[in-house]
């Protein structure tokens, strides 16, 4: 997730130059543009610390696959919590500076110069459709943890079951455990049936693993929605763009086409000038060829007169 944020974002700069250049070039009045990248680098910065919690709470479950006592996966639970919480009030963050974003895009497309198909107008659609991308990329990330979640614990709930009872779980006991919430309950009566000891400190860590996964898929599932809000958000700047590149192109082959055409022109102007003197010194030529026989007689007459 770092190296595609870093890269994506090293391309600011240059795509502000290029704005300046392409302003100059037009002979149009250079934008201003520091304020928007000033924005677009506080998003990269919150981006930043939503990747720092990520790291965070991967690290805590793969801790939580050797916790074996009640008291450390407390703990455990504790930090994730505040860690998807962080993420949440991080996401809610940059969809607010998403927002914001899109309404200085659309009101600066009513500025001199930087109305829609301008430089400065395809300039910033590109960057917030980038940090739409981005934002994709993340939300496929967090999807994928709360899917390994729930592996890991489907997991730990067969492997339980299977230490007590001696027998392996099909895949319909272990997905009615999980759903109603009865894999505690179910293993406790087990071990109780059984008479085994020191069965409370098992029965905890089981618990506190069941609830720490079960509020953590809440905050993620919670987190998804937050991110498919901003997805669409930005998928209308993507095919904003995607116009604006496409009247480009076809402006661009136009331009093309009538550049083409007015070569090709002027190679037939060229080329027609060309036959044209060669008709007319073909036309010298036969007639000194006709004249040249009768030069003789010419000048006799001329004597004689």
């Amino acid at each position: 997730m770092n190296d595609l944020i870093s890269s994506s974002f090293r391309k600011y700069t240059d795509l502000k130059q290029q704005t300046y250049m392409d302003d100059l070039e037009a002979g149009t009045e250079t934008v201003n543009l520091d304020k928007f990248f000033e924005d677009v680098e506080n998003v990269k910065e919150d981006m930043k610390t939503i990747e720092t919690l990520y790291k965070a709470l991967q690290e805590a479950n793969e801790e939580c696959k050797t916790a074996h006592n009640a008291k450390t996966m407390k703990q455990l639970r504790s930090r994730m919590d505040a860690d998807v919480e962080q993420v949440l009030k991080r996401v809610k963050v940059i969809k607010g500076k998403i927002e914001a974003l899109e309404k200085s895009n659309a009101a600066a497309r009513s500025a001199p110069g930087c109305g829609p198909g301008s430089s400065s107008d395809r300039t910033r659609t590109s960057v917030v459709s980038g940090l739409g991308k981005k934002l994709k990329t993340m939300m496929d990330d967090f999807q994928g943890f709360r899917a390994r979640m729930q592996a890991e614990y489907k997991e730990t709930v067969e492997r339980r079951y299977f230490t007590i009872t001696g027998q392996k779980p099909d895949e319909d006991t272990i997905e009615n455990l999980i759903m109603s919430g009865e894999s505690e309950s179910f293993l406790q009566r087990a071990i109780q049936e059984q008479g085994r000891g020191q069965i409370m400190d098992t029965i905890s860590e089981i618990q506190e693993r069941h609830d720490a996964v079960k509020e953590i898929e809440k905050n993620l599932l919670e987190l998804h929605q937050i991110f498919l809000d901003m997805a669409a958000l930005v998928e209308a700047q993507g095919h904003q763009l995607n116009d604006i590149e496409s009247n480009v192109a076809h402006a661009s082959s136009f331009v093309r086409r009538g550049t083409e055409q007015l070569q090709e022109a002027r190679e037939q102007q060229k080329s027609s000038r060309k036959w044209t003197c060669y008709a007319i010194i073909a036309a010298i030529i036969l007639i000194i060829v006709i004249l040249l026989p009768l030069l003789p007689t010419i000048i006799t007459l001329l004597k004689h007169k």
